[in-house]
């Protein structure tokens, strides 16, 4: 059983065990001089990809790739620039085929922003959703959700 979390409660920077910082920018502002909601996606992506795609963590052996099949995004607090965020990820789920990420934004010790997503992995050969293998599996319990149970 997964474990429940409150999509609706304050998440606590601290609770996320992939964590990386970015600049927010000039460009990321929409005509209200705040970041515009299509940019936290970017945000949301960066996290992600940097954490999948290192190959030193084990998460995407040879002959495999990760799609994004979902985003759920909620907007807490206006963003605006200058300034830098702290990004954090962790694991809340596992498929068969797939992983569920709670992710925020922060920004001056605040949640801007809070997203689940839900990646994929695919054979790159067949471009088909193949089977999570255990070492995959295993070289994803270090990046947990403090909290969650995936199963």
């Amino acid at each position: 059983m997964n474990a429940h979390l409150r999509p609706d409660a304050t998440p606590r920077l601290e609770d996320f065990p992939y964590r990386l910082s970015d600049n927010v920018r000039f460009a990321d502002l929409d005509p209200n001089q705040h970041v515009n909601n299509a940019v936290y996606a970017t945000y949301f992506e960066t996290g992600r990809v940097t954490l999948m795609k290192d190959r030193s963590y084990g998460l995407m052996p040879d002959g495999v790739t990760w799609i994004m099949v979902r985003l759920d995004m909620h907007f807490r607090a206006e963003l605006r620039w200058p300034g830098t965020i702290e990004m954090g990820l962790g694991v809340v789920k596992f498929g068969r085929t797939s992983v569920t990420f709670d992710q925020v934004v922060f920004s001056e010790g605040k949640c801007v922003a809070s997203a689940q997503s839900v990646s994929v992995l695919l054979d790159e050969a067949t471009r088909r959703p193949t089977p999570l293998t255990p070492e995959i599996l295993a070289n994803f319990q270090r990046w947990i959700r403090r909290g969650a149970r995936p199963t």
